[in-house]
């Protein structure tokens, strides 16, 4: 076996599972209008008091993609309202990638008991990559994702459920695995999902609301840019107006699925052009921040870990499979779920990267800002409470 990650001296921590945590949001709001008793796995009103979550006729749940803690702190005075706001600090689960998180966030329970294991993740019965985002190539979403959604949960119980999103997001494969239940409203522009969650909210009941554009910025354009700025400011705007909005005894909970580095200039190594990486590896799933590597039948995980733990040096934590299960990176591991994850697995310190030419488009490899690895800029985020 060998030696753990030093963690610490990487600049990397672990995710403060079953603590205060993004799989902890949900359950706690629902705790908040009287449904914690359909949360299964967690016990949803403890979730409640370690986040601090009143009580509440109504709570409008909103996850801002790609807003890490550190990054909104860094840009504070563009988000007066939300600086305002701002409660506390969260974790999210590993990775910190959104189909992970959503996984997190919809089912209360980490990587390992929802298979939500990445970007990218390997379907064990095709042995070719699924994408968790678009969903080409995974299994049906109940199939691929075990877990009850608490959506769902929550709508059976006969609870007000509303879920607002892109019109394209109704029924697809991220969404039916993870948010499914309830009444899904799409609306293109934060605005008009701000207008719809401030009618729901005046019946009891839960709404949960998604937006993606300040991430998506930062994809293209870095978190430190004009872009990102802009999207954050347009977030910050609407959601000060929901706070208005909101009718008595309704609360607003804001959090993120991820926070984002920017990678131009980072070390990077390509498995498709070093020898030493690629050596007894099948395929790479999950992304340049947070690496799933399999291997070919009869390869050593030990020897391979070694072999990129040396390559890699003082730029990555590398784990088997099994030190992984041991250090609780993924959680608990449902033992059916297991192969999804990798023989190998990496998560990268500072701002350095792994990429595969072979299988990954360029575009993919040339993003601006990334996440996925357990930086206090991805790991960490804010949670935020209005109203009530």
């Amino acid at each position: 076996m060998t030696a753990r990650p030093d963690l610490d001296a990487l600049g990397l921590r672990l995710p403060d599972y079953g603590g205060r945590e993004l799989g902890a949001v949900l359950p706690a709001s629902l705790a908040a209008v009287g449904a914690g008793h359909v949360v299964r796995g967690r016990r949803a009103e403890e979730d409640r008091a370690r986040l601090g979550i009143p009580r509440a006729r109504h709570v409008v749940v909103v996850v801002l993609d790609g807003l890490g803690h550190h990054n909104l702190e860094a840009r504070r005075g563009h988000a007066p309202f939300l600086r305002g706001a701002e409660q506390g600090v969260i974790t999210a689960g590993y990775p910190t990638t959104t189909a992970a998180s959503l996984g997190l966030f919809g089912t209360g329970q980490p990587a390992g008991q929802t298979g939500m294991t990445g970007y990218t993740a390997l379907n064990p019965r095709t042995g070719a990559l699924a994408n968790l985002v678009s969903w080409e190539g995974a299994e049906p979403a109940e199939t691929w994702q075990p877990r009850p959604s608490l959506l769902e949960a929550a709508a059976e119980a006969g609870f007000q459920v509303t879920t607002l999103g892109k019109r394209r997001f109704a029924g697809s494969g991220l969404t039916q695995a993870v948010l499914r239940g309830g009444q899904f409203v799409g609306a293109e522009m934060l605005a008009d999902r701000i207008d719809v969650a401030v009618a729901a909210a005046a019946r009891p009941g839960v709404s949960y609301c998604y937006w993606g554009e300040i991430d998506a910025a930062g994809h293209k354009h870095g978190w430190g840019s004009e872009e990102w700025v802009a999207a954050l400011e347009d977030a910050d705007r609407e959601l000060s107006r929901l706070a208005r909005s909101l009718p008595t005894g309704a609360l607003m909970v804001v959090t993120a699925d991820h926070g984002m580095v920017d990678v131009p200039g980072a070390p990077r190594w390509d498995i498709g052009t070093d020898d030493g990486l690629a050596q007894h590896v099948a395929i790479v799933a999950g992304e340049p921040r947070a690496v799933h590597v399999h291997l070919v039948p009869g390869a050593e995980p030990e020897i391979v870990a070694a072999r990129w733990r040396d390559r890699l040096e003082g730029h990555a934590a590398v784990w088997t499979r099994d030190e992984a299960r041991d250090a609780r990176l993924f959680g608990e591991i449902d033992p059916a779920l297991a192969p999804r994850i990798g023989d190998v697995v990496v998560a990268m310190a500072g701002r350095a990267t792994v990429v595969d030419s072979r299988t990954q488009a360029e575009q993919s490899m040339r993003l601006v800002g990334m996440h996925g690895s357990l930086t206090p800029f991805e790991l960490e985020v804010p949670l935020l409470l209005a109203g009530a």
